[in-house]
This record gives C-alpha cells, sequence and structure tokens, in this order.
C-alpha cells in the first residue's frame, strides 16, 4: 500500500474497521473535497501510555477542577468542532462523509469521544476508535487554554484502566511530542498494532469522567 491512494470504492464502517487493523487509515484533502485517500505512513506517531508527559502547568490547571470531563456524551459536536477551523489550523481532512462514517461507528460503540466542559460550555475534546487493546485517536480541538490537553490527560488515565496497549496518534506534532508522543517506523508500528489486537481493551473500567489525578504519577510529570 503506498502512503496514500485514492479510494475508489464504497467505504463502509465494517471496511474502516479493517483498514485500521491493517495499518491504515481514510483522510480527504479537505472538508470541502468529497474524496477520501488511504494513508500509510513510512513513520507513525504513538504515545507510549508508560512515558505520558504531565507539565506541572498542566496539573494546576486540572487541580483548579474548572472543568468537567464527559464520555461519549455529544459525538457529534466533538467531530463537528475538530471538523471546524480554528485558531491553530486553517484546514481540516475531516469531511462529511468521514463525519458520517465515525457517526455511525460510534453508534456501534467502536469510536468515543472525550468531552471537556467548561460552566457546561464543550471547550474541547477529541475522540477515535477501540479495537482490540488499540486506541486510534483522530483528532482534537480546544476553545479553552489546556482544554485539549487535559482531555488527552484523561484518555491514557482511562486506557492504562483499560488494559489498553497501544496509543495510535497517526502523525507527530509539537503538542503531542511535548506529552511523550514518539515517531516509530511502519514496520516496528505493525508488529505493535498486531499485538494489540490479540486481546481488548475496556473503554469503560473507568466509569463517568471527572478530573481525577490520579493519571499524574511524579514519575511523568515534566516541567
Amino acid at each position: 500500500m503506498k502512503n496514500d491512494e485514492i479510494f475508489d470504492i464504497e467505504l463502509t464502517p465494517d471496511l474502516i474497521v479493517r483498514a485500521y487493523m491493517a495499518g491504515i487509515f481514510p483522510m480527504s484533502e479537505s472538508a470541502d473535497n468529497p474524496d477520501i485517500f488511504w494513508v500509510s505512513p513510512e513513520m507513525r506517531g504513538i504515545i507510549p501510555l508508560e512515558d505520558f508527559h504531565v507539565s506541572k502547568s498542566l496539573q494546576k490547571s486540572i487541580a483548579k477542577n474548572n472543568f468537567k470531563i464527559l464520555i461519549d456524551n455529544d459525538f457529534e459536536a466533538i467531530i463537528k468542532s475538530c471538523a471546524t477551523y480554528g485558531s491553530d489550523r486553517d484546514s481540516t481532512w475531516i469531511n462529511q462523509t468521514i463525519i458520517d462514517l465515525y457517526s455511525e461507528l460510534f453508534e456501534r460503540k467502536i469510536c468515543h469521544s472525550v468531552e471537556v466542559y467548561e460552566n457546561d460550555e464543550l471547550v474541547g475534546g477529541l475522540y477515535g476508535l477501540s479495537i482490540g487493546s488499540a486506541f486510534f485517536g483522530e483528532s482534537m480541538f480546544h476553545k479553552a487554554s489546556n482544554a485539549s490537553k487535559i482531555a488527552l490527560a484523561h484518555l491514557v488515565h482511562r486506557l492504562k484502566l483499560g488494559g489498553y496497549s497501544l496509543l495510535d496518534t497517526q502523525f507527530i506534532t509539537p503538542h503531542l511530542r511535548s506529552m511523550g508522543a514518539k515517531e516509530i517506523t511502519r514496520e516496528e508500528y505493525e508488529i505493535l498494532l498486531a499485538k494489540s489486537q490479540n486481546q481488548t481493551g475496556d473503554f469503560y473500567r473507568l466509569v463517568g469522567g471527572g478530573t481525577s489525578l490520579d493519571c499524574l504519577q511524579p514519575t511523568n510529570q515534566i516541567s
């Protein structure tokens, strides 16, 4: 499979799942472009769960307890917010086809959202797919400072408790790198992916949301 290849057959939720299990994921050039293409990067971004970093400033933000976290409460709002142009990006790869397909996967409890609220307003969050013991992070957004980082910290805590072995970020950004993300080769990734399909993570083992500081261990804090 090439790094990217225009998709020329009908996309279905089942096909999307099979693609992720093969190390491939779909994207679009823009929200207005109807074409979908497959991506299989030479270098893959992951966050090793044991290496996740929480900065002292983020720890302080969480400790203020100004945010409420909900799980799978409003997936539609999360994916549409991720698809909206923001101050930190001027384009998006999420088109209506992707929104529709991943919404179907949400109904099947394969897609999940982590939602961050402040005063009952959705101010950040992320979404991704849970397959086996792998979580495939798709996109995140924030309207309030640190909101997407808080969503990611909660996700990592949830995945650890749920017995997950792989957190796939697809690509690396400075934002993700600062929290422990790294790049590995496609071959290394495929080995981790294959192992992750031999067991099943429990996304709901941690009941509810909250802003638990249990994920902020002294060994994974950075200044």
